[in-house]
This record gives structure tokens, C-alpha cells and sequence, in this order.
């Protein structure tokens, strides 16, 4: 390919020049290019590789039906792969880069597959890697990981190289009408309704109105191009329409929802406002949706058809006309139908030596203009191979047979080369496909047009959804004139709709003059002839795919994937089903079509979830102590939508610092031994009173709370309606009519709306009212045998002894620190199963309380201790979490059974009794532990029948490990879980452990859960 900028022409501004970067080599562009518009005026030719292959692409296309020309823009955090040359609006200061390929797209070692193509034709992955050693899935399992790796084209940012900030935003809107398409038919259809006072919403993928009319000398109703796209354009704007540009309409969804992405004005501008949006999803919901999506050019199938120099005839139109840019200096063109010849004239008027081969028999009444510009046109002629290989050197020719091709021909042509033409670029032209992505979105099939040799959307409008049109070529109408008549005509009918009046009658359809030209054979040889050069699939390829047995398009399109990812088959479906047809031995319609999917141009997952991400994609709540934990090097770790001390690692003589594998066992291990303080803010707070606040937790709780006496606290759980545990939590009597209820950490927002439900909607005459004081306090627990010595240090005071705070005892006092001193409420309750105090202090105190208690910590031997430390204490001593709490276990499987009341109803207790959840046999907590001492198992292990299997355990197992620690108290690996029976059935018995993910299995050995201080009388000290 040897593109360049013609000397004048083009609507570009030429005062304008823009500097860009392609593989680190800078360029210059116009205001008003597209990156393809200025590679091709620089004479870029091989811009990119072949998925399979590795074959030089080069532009095809001046638009979203681009399948060569794939780049990179940008680099580091902010790179974006697969981007289509020419739909990338050129801006000062873009980069781009060429991708799957090495060392560069220009000499690429990955061309080696190229010449070892014979071995990779369709389905070849399940040939070669499916049975080499004989075993099956779990053998194509190992190869799958290395095709995967080989996979993709380009490569996604990287999150190693920095934090892309540019966000992208979600907006939804409403309108009366949003028209998809700002070409001809879309600027008539949108200036109708906004003229009838319609709220109109035009929607564009182009950065400039107008579509195929952009650069075009002829006119419309009596105006210049130019002048009618701006006369519209300021029609529209004075009516007050919206006009959203460098939009595509990517999705049709029930109700006609319509999804758009609208790219940011400078996208790739390295100028650009760093804090301001990439892009936005728009989520429209109009009344009524007019599609004016154009049609798309169908290339022709000849040998060698993807080298770079081969475009779409239309393509080299806009090129020239629109950028004023030439895709070559001579240039053959090859059709079967008359639009075409308007490139081939355009071409001739830029000066570039054109020839035009015309597949069809009788001269046309274009041909004329075309001869009279310049143009050699050659009647029932096709091309039949590309010559060169890196771009085009000529074409060779041959004659159709019979004459040149007609209605009713079956679009394969078989010839041979009757001459070669001299050419460095080939346009082709095989007819046009309207643009229905979108309609079959909405579960429209569409319907084959023999006299348009096309599929359109329905045979008639009233086969459509309720509310949703098509106008212009989108709905087959061939010229430009109709797509102006048809449009304006889908615009008045929509306002007709919504004003419930009488609808006016479409134009007519211009008599069909389309012939079909599928694919060009050699008749004496073989040629490699493409479909899909994205993905390098041949004519071959959807041969081989109907003779081994897959005769269902869907089927082909998989084998093949002809049409997939970013390509949606926009320019190879239509040959690709003729093919199959053919190979089938039956027609197009019989064949069927691939069904549309959204969406229909690429869109970026980071908009899809727009600015919630990171810290907005949760809220991120910290503790009052968070600076404190900092300080002290603490790591953090989300638990819920907190970030919580995971541990404090501590530097060690001559080694490196610790890891959470070192730290959490010396944490765990100084709490049994001394005390520790642990950060508890996050457990859930919820403040209840009133007259019925005892008889409201009554029917909550399985357990009593009536008769709890003020100054005291009871651990309580509570079930669902179903009798499934919901949650526990301790909740402490301050008065007769005021408690405070925890929760756990997890499911602290779904107690308290539940609390709020039940007082709204099941108990309303209950006198009670809820709030969630969770972020007001802060809440630490000290917890050892040191643990009262320490908090005496610091207590100014209340009475924490034995005698007057027993075991659940709840107190006032005030802990001295720097400055004065702070209130706190203190509860005797231990989650680790040793001596423990909870103190809770107003959260603006609560730093000062934890610092004050931390150095008193430290006096007695201990130290601060994290999450991890935590879980290694309560997995000792057998106390459950939302581990075990996930939502389907009873009270009997958390060895709760015994809290129940069998005085009194409460929430769950009827459906609690139900015989599945009552059943004996039941998978119940046990503590697991492995037989051997260097064996670990991870939590989500199965646990099995080890009678099962020659001892090896198998099924679906009989238990799970919900947690796993290194045990400070017993020493070793130590588990938690469920297995059927509990320790009644199994306690000192073998199990097998199965972790079939990773391919391991151990023995272990099933205890009791509560082996730690059976008695209770750490706690009770």
C-alpha cells in the first residue's frame, strides 16, 4: 500500500496539522482525521497481525466494520487494546502501537504459523490437543492453559504499571424519539420529529453528521452536501434536539432500552483533563426508536484477499473524498453492483489510475460517468488473486463465464486468470448488508431478500416490536434519495404515533437490481481465500466445518469463528453463509443466520461499572483507630465494606520483615500466654428501646432475654423464618427499656434491616424503636490472663474484679489518658475463649482509649493483635462466624441446640423442626486436624468417606472445611467444619480431605470442636 494526502479536497482543515505517534515514529495528521485516515495519508501499509496466522494487515475499511487494522492506544495504566484505526478520532499527541506481534507488526516471527497453516485449519485445537496421551479431560485441561496464553491480540492494561484515575460515568435519559444513525435517512427521520415537537435524541458513532454524504460533491433536495448536513444540523439544534456524537448504540433491550457508549471528546489526548470522564454508558429509554443505521459493503472472496491494500470499494470513496486522502496511486476496483462505480470516479478525479472490473454483463447506466472521469471498466471481469505479499503488486483477473453474472446467479463464480493488472490497491464490492444488529438484539429474526440478496430485519413493519422503525439503507433502500424520502417519512409517523394520529405511508422501494458474487474460485488450483481476516478463517475452513457434520450455522460460526469478538460477522456473514449453503446443497434462507448479540461495537468493561470502582465500587468505612493501627505498621484487610488490622509484622535481626504467616501465630500465641487488644469497632451497634424492647428480643432471639437482668448481657442467636441462623451476637441490658444489640461484623446491615422490617410490617404495635449506632462508638477487646491487670492501669474508674463483673457482666467507667480521662462501657464477653473485656467509647475518644490501653498492654507482656490472630483464636475454641453461619446452617449444626427455648415461640422455631432440618445425620462443627504434621488442607476442602474408594475417599463428600489455622494452643494444622454426624459419629475417627482443584488429598482426624477450656474457666477467671 503507498496511500498519501491528496493536495487539496477532504473536509479536513489543513491550517490544522496534528502530530501522532505509530510504534514510537512520529507522524503528522490533519484536524479531522481518524488515526486510519492518517496512517493511510502517511503510506503506513502493514499496521497490524492476524489472530491465527499472524498475517500483514493493513486498512480495510473507513469504519466499525474494520477487521485488519486492530491497534493499542495509549500506554501504561490507561492502554486500550483492539482499538479500530479509523472509528479513533485523531487528536495532538496520540500514541499508537502495533500488537500481537514480535518484534514489531512490520517483521513479525509469529508469521512462521503462516506457513504451517495446513496444520491449523478450523477446530485444529481439538485435533491436536484432544487424546495425544490418552487421558482425556484432564489432559486438553493442561493444553488449554497454553492456548489460552496464546490467545487474544491485544494485551489489557496492567494494573502492576499504576492506576488508570480517568473514570467513566453512567448517565440514563429519557425521550420521546432517539434515532440511531446521523446519516441521510437519520438527519431527515430526527428533523421531522423535532420539528412536530418531539423530544429527539440523535445518536451518532462518528464525530461529524452526515455518515456516507460526508465529502460527496452531489446534492440533496436541491443543496450541496455540505449545506444540507448543516442546514439540518441547525434545524435540529434550534428545536432543541439532543445530538450525541462519537456515540454507538451498542445494545437494543426490551422496552427498546437503549445502551450507548459515548466516547470522550479527546479520548486519547494526552492534554486531556486527567479527572474528567473516558467515556459515558448511556441507558436510554425513549417511546419510540428509529434505527438509521445504514448498510454495510461486502467485500469480494478471491485468493489472497487480505493483503494490506485490500479495502472496501466504499472505503477508498470516503478516504478520498472525505480526508482527501489516496489509498494508492493505481487502483483496481472490482464489483457486482453500481456504487462502486461512485468510487471508482472519485478515485479518477484525485488522479489515481483506476479500473474498474464490473462482474456483471450489461453496461450500467454509471459506466458512462465512470469512462467519461478516466476510469477502464471491464465488463464480466473479477478479480481472482491479490499479487504481492507484504501489500499489493497487482491483480490478476479472470473472465466470468457465460458473459458476466445476473439475478437469480448463485454467487460463485469459477474462471481462470485471464490478465494481470498492475496495482498497488484493490477495492471490492459484492453488494450491501443493511445494518440489523440491533433489531435482532430485540429477538427479531431476520428474513432473506433474494432481490437484495441481503437479510433484513422483517418482511413488513408490522413484524417489528411495538415502537421501533428502520429508515434508509438500514431497511434496504438503495438510494440516496429514498433514504432521505424513507426517513423523513419514520420521523412524521413516530410524531403521528405519539400524537395517536394517523400514520402517513412509506415511499416506495426502487425496483432491486442487487446480484450476488460470494466467492471467486481458481478453477485449476487452490488459492487462500478469507472470510473473516480478523480472524484468519477461509473459505476452506467453512468447507471443512459442513463436511465433518456441522451443519448448523451456529455451529459453523463456533467451529470457525467466523464472525466473532469484535467483528460480529459485519463483513463476513453473508459470504460465510452462502458458502455453507452451498456446501449443504441448499439455499441461503435454509441455511439461516448467526444470531446478533450486544454489543455490536466493542465497549469497555470499566464503563460498564462507571465510577464504582476501587473505594466507590464499596464505601470503604475505617475505624476510629485506623491512623492508630497505621502507625504502627499494621497491614489492613477488608472484612465487609471495613478495613481492619490483618496483623503487625515486626522487623527481625538479620532477616526480612515478618510476613502474616510469622505474625499472626506470635500475636495468637501472646494472647493465651499474656493479653493482647484487638480492635472490635466493626461489629454491628444497634441501639433498641422502648416499653417492648425485652419482649421484641424475646421473639427475635431462640434464647430468653425477658428476665435479663439490667447490668448484664446474654449471647443470643437468631434464626430466618425458615430456621436457618440469620446471625449472632451479644446484646447487653442497660435499662429496663434500653439495650444494645452486636452482630457480627458481616451481617450487621441485614440484622438491622430485618429489625426494622419486623417493627414496620409484622409487630407495628410493639413499642419499640432501632438505630444503628455502629460508627458511634469505637470498641476494643483485651483479652488473656493479664487482661483485668492491664486495664486496671488505666481505669479511673469501675469495678472489673471477678466478684462485682462476673463472666457477661456489663459496668460504666472511665479510662485514664493524656489529658484527662474517657467514658467507657465495659462487658465481660470473650470471642477467643480467654479472660476478656469489651470497652466501648464514644468514636471521637476512641483512639485515645486504644492508645492508653495499648501501652498498658504492653506493660503486662502483651501487644496488639489482627484479624488473622483473631480467626486462629475463635477457630480454637470452636466459635462460629459467616463462615459457618452462611446461610444454611441450623442451630443443632453449630452445636447451639441447647440455647432454644422450649418456653416460648420465637422467629424460625416452627420451621426449624421441619424433618430435613432436624434430621439425625446432619453435617455438624467438628475440629479437623491432619493425621500427618507436615499435611495442610485449605478451608473449601471436602471431606470424605475414606471407606469410600479403597480408602481414598469419593463423592460428593460428607463435610467441609469452612476455616483453617496453625494452632498456638494444640499445635499444628487445625480445621474447622461440618460433617455429617458432628463429633458423635466420627470424634477420633480418620477422614479423607479432598481438595480436587488442586489435586490433593490427606487423611485427617475428626475432634470435638470445643476442646479448648471445656469448662469454661479461662473465661470464668
Amino acid at each position: 500500500m503507498s496511500g498519501y494526502r491528496l493536495r487539496d479536497g477532504g473536509v479536513v482543515d489543513r491550517s490544522r496539522p496534528l502530530s501522532f505517534t505509530w510504534d514510537g515514529v512520529r507522524y503528522s495528521g490533519l484536524a479531522g482525521d481518524t488515526l486510519g485516515s492518517a496512517m493511510l495519508a502517511n503510506g503506513l501499509g502493514t499496521v497490524a497481525r492476524s489472530f491465527k496466522y499472524h498475517r500483514p494487515r493493513g486498512i480495510m475499511s473507513a469504519g466499525v466494520e474494520e477487521a485488519g487494522a486492530l491497534v493499542t492506544l495509549g500506554r501504561g495504566a490507561a492502554r486500550e487494546p483492539n482499538a479500530k484505526a479509523p472509528m479513533v478520532e485523531l487528536v495532538a499527541g496520540l500514541e499508537a502501537r502495533g500488537q500481537n506481534a514480535w518484534p514489531s507488526v512490520r517483521r513479525d516471527f509469529g508469521q512462521i504459523n503462516d506457513l504451517l497453516g495446513r496444520f491449523f485449519a478450523a477446530g485444529f485445537y481439538y485435533k491436536t490437543f484432544f487424546g495425544i496421551t490418552g487421558r482425556g479431560t484432564w489432559e486438553w485441561m493442561q493444553f488449554e492453559k497454553l492456548i489460552r496464553r496464546a490467545a487474544g491480540l491485544g494485551t489489557a492494561a496492567d494494573p502492576a504499571e499504576g492506576r488508570n484515575h480517568e473514570p467513566y460515568d453512567i448517565a440514563h435519559g429519557h425521550c420521546d424519539l432517539a434515532v440511531v444513525g446521523a446519516g441521510p435517512a437519520g438527519l431527515a427521520a430526527a428533523e421531522a420529529a423535532a420539528t412536530a415537537g418531539l423530544d429527539v435524541m440523535l445518536i451518532e458513532q462518528d464525530f461529524a453528521l452526515g455518515g456516507s454524504l460526508i465529502g460527496r460533491p452531489d446534492g440533496v433536495e436541491g443543496d450541496g452536501a455540505a449545506d444540507w448536513i448543516a442546514g439540518r444540523h441547525a434545524a435540529l439544534e434550534r428545536a432543541g434536539a439532543r445530538i450525541l456524537t462519537r456515540a454507538t448504540a451498542f445494545g437494543l433491550y426490551d422496552t427498546n432500552v437503549l445502551g450507548v457508549f459515548e466516547r470522550a471528546t479527546d479520548e486519547h489526548d494526552p492534554a486531556r483533563e486527567p479527572l474528567g470522564p473516558r467515556g459515558t454508558l448511556r441507558i436510554v429509554r425513549p417511546a419510540r426508536v428509529i434505527l438509521a443505521t445504514g448498510a454495510l459493503e461486502r467485500p469480494m472472496v478471491c485468493g489472497d484477499n487480505d493483503r494490506p491494500g485490500v479495502m472496501l470499494a466504499g472505503a477508498m470513496e470516503r478516504y478520498a473524498r472525505r480526508w482527501s486522502v489516496a489509498p494508492g496511486s493505481r487502483a483496481v476496483l472490482a464489483t457486482a453492483d453500481d456504487s462502486a462505480y461512485e468510487a471508482a470516479i472519485a478515485l479518477a478525479e484525485a488522479g489515481i489510475e483506476t479500473t474498474l472490473a464490473d462482474a456483471r454483463a450489461l453496461p450500467t447506466a454509471a459506466r458512462d460517468r465512470a469512462e467519461g472521469a478516466g476510469v477502464t471498466v471491464l465488463q464480466a471481469m473479477v478479480p481472482v488473486a491479490v499479487k504481492g505479499r507484504d501489500r499489493v503488486r497487482g491483480v490478476a483477473l479472470g473472465r466470468v463465464p457465460g458473459g458476466g453474472i445476473g439475478p437469480g446467479h448463485d454467487g460463485i463464480v469459477t474462471t481462470t486468470v485471464e490478465r494481470v493488472v498492475e496495482a498497488d490497491c484493490l477495492g471490492t464490492s459484492s453488494g450491501w448488508s443493511p445494518v440489523i444488529h440491533l433489531v435482532a438484539h430485540r429477538g427479531v429474526r431476520p428474513v432473506w431478500d433474494p432481490s437484495r440478496q441481503a437479510f433484513r430485519a422483517a418482511a413488513d413493519a408490522e413484524a417489528l416490536p411495538p415502537g421501533l422503525a428502520l429508515a434508509g439503507a438500514a431497511d434496504a433502500r438503495a438510494t440516496l434519495a429514498e433514504a432521505v424520502a424513507d426517513g423523513r417519512a419514520a420521523g412524521a409517523n413516530a410524531a403521528a404515533a405519539l400524537a395517536g394520529k394517523r400514520r402517513r405511508k412509506r415511499p416506495a422501494e426502487s425496483a432491486p437490481t442487487a446480484t450476488a458474487l460470494h466467492e471467486i474460485r481458481l478453477k485449476h488450483g487452490k488459492l487462500k481465500a478469507f472470510l473473516d481476516p480478523q480472524h484468519d478463517v477461509t473459505t476452506e475452513d467453512v468447507r471443512l466445518a459442513a463436511r465433518e457434520g456441522y451443519r448448523s450455522v451456529e455451529h459453523m460460526k463456533r467451529y470457525t469463528t467466523l464472525g466473532m469478538a469484535t467483528d460480529q460477522g459485519k463483513t463476513g456473514n453473508i459470504p460465510g453463509l452462502a458458502l455453507l449453503a452451498d456446501a449443504l446443497g441448499q439455499s441461503i434462507p435454509e441455511t439461516g443466520i448467526t444470531t446478533f448479540r450486544p454489543p455490536y461495537t466493542p465497549v469497555p468493561l470499566a464503563a460498564f461499572a462507571g465510577r464504582t470502582r476501587s473505594a466507590h465500587w464499596s464505601p470503604e468505612r475505617l475505624t476510629p483507630m485506623h491512623d492508630a493501627h497505621a502507625a504502627l505498621g499494621a497491614r489492613f484487610t477488608d472484612a465487609g465494606v471495613w478495613r481492619r488490622a490483618w496483623y503487625y509484622p515486626q522487623d527481625r535481626p538479620n532477616r526480612a520483615r515478618e510476613g502474616v504467616a510469622e505474625a499472626y501465630l506470635r500475636e495468637a500465641r501472646v494472647v493465651r500466654e499474656t493479653c493482647g487488644i484487638v480492635d472490635v469497632s466493626t461489629l454491628g451497634k444497634i441501639d433498641i428501646q422502648g416499653p417492648d424492647a425485652a419482649e421484641f428480643l424475646n421473639r427475635v432471639y431462640v434464647n430468653g432475654f425477658a428476665k435479663l437482668p439490667v447490668g448484664r448481657a446474654r449471647y443470643g442467636v437468631m434464626l430466618r423464618d425458615d430456621g436457618i441462623v440469620l446471625d449472632d451476637g451479644v446484646s447487653w441490658r442497660l435499662a429496663e427499656d434500653r439495650y444494645l444489640m452486636t452482630t457480627t461484623t458481616a451481617e450487621a446491615a441485614k440484622v438491622m434491616q430485618w429489625l426494622e422490617y419486623l417493627l414496620a410490617a409484622r409487630w407495628p404495635e410493639l413499642r419499640v424503636h432501632v438505630a444503628s449506632v455502629t460508627d458511634q462508638w469505637g470498641g476494643v477487646a483485651v483479652a488473656g490472663p493479664r487482661a483485668r491487670a492491664a486495664i486496671q492501669r488505666v481505669l479511673a474508674s469501675g469495678d472489673i474484679a471477678n466478684q462485682a463483673l462476673p463472666f457477661m457482666g456489663i459496668a460504666e467507667g472511665q479510662v485514664r489518658v493524656a489529658g484527662g480521662t474517657v467514658p467507657v462501657l465495659i462487658g465481660r464477653v470473650s470471642f477467643s475463649g480467654e479472660l476478656a473485656y469489651e470497652l466501648h467509647a464514644p468514636a471521637g475518644w476512641a483512639t485515645a482509649m486504644w492508645t492508653a490501653l495499648s501501652e498498658a498492654v504492653a506493660a503486662e507482656g502483651g501487644m496488639p493483635y489482627g484479624l488473622e490472630a483473631l480467626g486462629a483464636l475463635r477457630i480454637e475454641k470452636g466459635h462460629v462466624t459467616a463462615a459457618e453461619l452462611d446461610g444454611r446452617t441450623t442451630l443443632e449444626d453449630a452445636g447451639l441446640g441447647r440455647m432454644a427455648s422450649s418456653k416460648k415461640p420465637f422467629i424460625g422455631s416452627a420451621l426449624s423442626q421441619r424433618p430435613g432440618l432436624a434430621a439425625e445425620g446432619r453435617p455438624q462443627l467438628v475440629h479437623i486436624v491432619p493425621v500427618e504434621e507436615v499435611v495442610r488442607f485449605s478451608a473449601g476442602a471436602i471431606l470424605q468417606d475414606p471407606r469410600q474408594r479403597d480408602g481414598g475417599g469419593g463423592g460428593h463428600g460428607i463435610g467441609w472445611v469452612t476455616g483453617v489455622t496453625e494452632s498456638p494452643a494444640f499445635g499444628g494444622w487445625l480445621g474447622i467444619g461440618f460433617v455429617e454426624g458432628g463429633a458423635a459419629a466420627w470424634e477420633g475417627q480418620d477422614i479423607a480431605v479432598a481438595e480436587p482443584v488442586f489435586g490433593r488429598h490427606c487423611r485427617a482426624r475428626v475432634l470435638s470442636a470445643h476442646r479448648l477450656d471445656p469448662k469454661g474457666e479461662r473465661m470464668h477467671a
